[in-house]
């Protein structure tokens, strides 16, 4: 039986999914990531059956890969892949749908790692790594920045000139997977909101929002780099760039200031604990506490804007790790939020239900599926 695995390699970890055709489309038998890569990672895999949690010590993305496919060989038994699908988080201007992977075009996506250091190099080792691992297979590139590349021009652009546009220097938005999945979830699954204006929240580590009318994508909060718009696990967002001038005359280097930006900002840096926020809710320092308050303001703005760029809002929906599992930052960024037609069940929102509005404008928690989004297009591809 044939069967394709999606990959995402990301700086520390590796997710992986095998799916194979079934009745309704394709099925998924087994799943799982390798976390924490380096000196002491760890294998988790989850299938029908199971769930096991395996210590493989020190691995790179090589040694992860193998240690994923020795996982597998009993699950997939007389089943072979015939595709690998990678998450490849930007695609510049040239790239938007997925694609067939080769050597060639893998050094050209590799020229854009500047865009996205903490997620593309590591993504095209995990091609190069599946290349090795399956050379009979397909490799197909899925992009993360794709989804967006339909905006209208003004929310694509900055207020620069015409050449820097042209350069490549444009907001290519990203979280594109995920939004790919969820605005067809929400489709398929709430036939009311079939064309609507809609605000997709994809909260996690890494935090975007992006507004979409049906399935078209409008505007998002991510723009140049991964580092704008919400503050995230340990990014910034948004932030005058006169900070960054005034950091560099006072002394730090570019590196340095963008170590700080990626790496010791966003809800570590604010709170001095952590950027997890199971422990931020749970924390009672005061530092946390004013970390999640400005987390929940700078979301709530992003509400105004994007309904304001998508002329109005039908439905508002949470996705991401914090997205689906967080009722406290649910219920804080939905409180007080009549006036855009916002009012949430209480028990509805703690229960993690998928409908948890009690109002004219639907809100929703989508859990959202990046890895089947990628197996759809290797199948479209064989």
């Amino acid at each position: 039986m044939p069967a394709v695995l999606t990959l995402n390699s990301g700086s520390s970890s590796i997710k992986f999914a095998v799916y194979v055709p079934g009745s309704g489309g394709l099925d998924e038998i087994a799943s799982g990531q390798v976390d924490a890569l380096g000196p002491a990672a760890k294998l988790i895999l989850e299938t029908q059956n199971e769930k096991t949690s395996t210590e493989i010590g020190e691995a790179d993305h090589v040694a992860g890969l193998r240690a994923v496919l020795d996982a597998l060989r009993p699950v997939l038994g007389e089943t072979h892949i015939t595709g690998v699908g990678h998450r490849i988080v930007h695609g510049g201007t040239k790239y938007a749908e997925p694609i067939r992977l080769d050597e060639t075009l893998l050094e050209e996506l590799d020229e854009l790692s500047h865009l996205a250091p903490l997620h593309q190099p590591p993504n095209l080792t995990g091609v190069r790594a599946a290349m090795t691992a399956f050379p009979d297979a397909i490799q197909v590139g899925c992009f993360d920045t794709g989804f967006h590349r339909g905006h209208p021009f003004e929310n694509d652009t900055y207020a620069l000139p015409k050449r820097f546009y042209e350069e490549g220097i444009r907001r290519y938005g990203f979280h594109g997977l995920s939004y790919d999945y969820v605005s067809g979830y929400v489709e398929g699954h709430h036939p009311d909101l079939k064309d609507a204006r809609i605000i997709i929240a994809h909260l996690g580590n890494g935090c975007s929002m992006c507004c979409v009318k049906g399935r078209a994508p409008i505007a998002s909060t991510l723009g140049f780099s991964s580092m704008d718009g919400l503050p995230m696990g340990t990014r910034c967002g948004q932030l005058d760039p006169g900070v960054v001038f005034h950091l560099m005359a006072q002394g730090m280097t570019a590196d340095e200031v963008h170590m700080l930006l990626i790496k010791e900002a966003g809800l570590k840096g604010m709170s001095g604990i952590s950027n997890d926020m199971r422990e931020l809710l749970a924390s009672d320092s005061p530092d946390a506490a004013n970390a999640l308050s400005y987390y929940v303001s700078r979301i709530r703005r992003e509400i105004g804007s994007l309904t304001a760029a998508n002329g109005g809002l039908d439905a508002l929906v949470f996705t991401g790790g914090i997205g689906e599992n967080a009722w406290q930052i649910r219920e804080r960024v939905c409180e007080g939020m009549a006036f855009f037609g916002i009012a949430i069940d209480p028990a509805a929102n703690e229960a993690n239900r998928e409908i948890i509005s009690t109002s004219r404008t639907k809100v929703l928690v989508v859990n959202t599926n990046e890895q089947l989004v990628i197996a759809r297009a290797i199948i479209n591809l064989l």
